[in-house]
């Protein structure tokens, strides 16, 4: 019997109950890994009141999270490529919800900072490996919708803690919000047990046996035998040491750095939003009513933004798509500094959400759409690594710009040019080195 190309298999399948497994791990993964990220924003006020901090100490706790997402973006996705996508999303639900219930029971800045530090690694962590996951098994037409969809639970992660933060504060006291966190590591054995392993991981170990029991489920019509030998693209199996160095050959350096300067500019945008928003729209005399409220409208945009931009991708240029997206979240954040109608404000804020935190889901859909299998969680993983500088700079460079007293307008416009300078990023890449170009025009030549 001929040898079955498995990463053929995967791209050419059909949706079926084995991806649907797939995408519900990492779709519930995303969820907890959201909530555990927005969890200090809600809980925040009544910790500055039961530590007696003042604000300046209260960013440095809520940040810390951020410096461990960045490290742990970059070193545990890489890990995964060589010790297996499983186990490493088990080791990060593990950081992400023992150290956020961690940060519960401490009762100074310091030991709480150090704990959702941990924390920050695991939720740093998750996020390129379960793009990588959900990219790699999904059928060709439908993986840019499938790895929005999933990256989808991030902002309904945040809506969950908008809609039990507030009572579970209130009610129990603010170290309760942390504790339920703790909950989700009861399904590490079910994610260990049903999650498949990465097929380039299989093959770079030999696991045939594996591989054939994957090959059967992507396709349940595919009659194969016990030693029928399955096999990926040369290409891959020839590289797969997963190494950064690969993400600048064959033509992708120039592409690489600019998927990062992407991905510093959407975060710039996303973080200064999540820091400032509220301020600024106080400043412009705006009362948003609840914070809820605006969490929800925000978050929901997120989601309708991700979703309808990888729906789009699926059906256009994934690349001409995002850079839309960054285009309509310049323009959105001017207009968000220029309304005054208190009717038009949470349409606008839902259009900002959609460009904005949907523009950069939907990137991290096109990072795992640009790197080929056996480096996409490294791709991905140092995309969001390098990314969260951006994350980190926005606070302090737009609190810096408020202090100076600047017309609201100006406040918002520096914020836009950051979503001009990642269209111009995403413009500069070299879409046919990415991996969905190669394997169309290598379809095409075997035809």
């Amino acid at each position: 019997m001929q040898p079955v190309n498995v990463y053929a298999l995967a791209i050419e399948s059909k949706f079926n109950r084995f991806h649907g497994l797939i995408l519900f791990w990492c779709v519930l993964i995303l969820i907890i890994d959201g909530y555990d990220l927005a969890v200090v924003g809600a809980a925040l006020p009544a910790i500055m009141k039961d530590m007696n901090i003042d604000a300046t100490s209260a960013g440095v706790m809520a940040g810390s999270a951020l410096f461990g997402t960045m490290l742990g973006a970059i070193f545990l996705g890489t890990l995964a490529d060589r010790i297996g996508r499983p186990k490493m999303i088990a080791i990060c639900v593990a950081l992400f919800s023992l150290f956020t219930a961690a940060a519960g029971l401490t009762s100074d800045p310091i030991s709480f900072s150090i704990a959702r530090f941990i924390a920050g690694l695991g939720i740093g962590g998750v996020l390129p490996i379960c793009t990588a996951q959900m990219g790699e098994f999904s059928p060709l037409k439908l993986r840019t919708r499938l790895v929005t969809l999933v990256f989808a639970g991030y902002s309904v992660g945040g809506i969950l803690v908008a809609l039990t933060g507030k009572q579970l504060i209130e009610s129990h006291g603010w170290q309760w919000v942390f504790y339920v966190a703790a909950l989700p590591v009861v399904l590490i054995p079910f994610i260990l047990r049903t999650m498949p392993e990465s097929i380039g991981y299989l093959l770079k170990t030999g696991r045939q046996a594996e591989l054939r029991a994957i090959a059967r489920q992507i396709d349940p019509t595919l009659v194969i035998d016990d030693n029928t030998l399955m096999v990926g693209n040369d290409a891959v199996v020839e590289k797969q040491e997963a190494s950064v160095r690969h993400l600048f050959r064959e033509g992708r350096g120039f592409s690489t750095v600019m998927i990062w300067a992407a991905f510093m500019t959407g975060l710039f945008m996303v973080y200064a939003l999540n820091s400032w928003l509220t301020k600024l729209m106080a400043m412009a005399g705006f009362s948003l009513g609840s914070a809820l409220n605006f969490v929800i409208v925000f978050n929901v945009g997120a989601i309708v933004g991700a979703i309808g931009g990888g729906w789009l991708s699926d059906k256009l240029n994934i690349k001409h798509v995002l850079v839309c997206f960054y285009i309509v979240g310049a323009i959105a954040l001017t207009l968000l500094g220029y309304t005054r109608s208190p009717t038009l404000l949470f349409p606008v804020v839902f259009i900002v959400g959609a460009s904005t935190l949907g523009t950069q889901l939907l990137a991290y859909a096109y990072a795992g759409d640009f790197y080929p299998s056996s480096i996409r969680s490294t791709g991905v993983g140092f995309a969001s690594g390098v990314g969260r500088i951006g994350a980190i700079v926005a606070p302090v460079l737009i609190g810096w710009l408020v202090s100076l007293n600047l017309p609201l307008e100006k406040n918002f416009m520096a914020i836009s040019l950051a979503g001009l300078i990642g269209a111009a990023a995403v413009t500069l890449i070299n879409q046919s080195r990415a991996d969905s170009s190669q394997v169309r025009k290598a379809a095409r030549l075997s035809n």
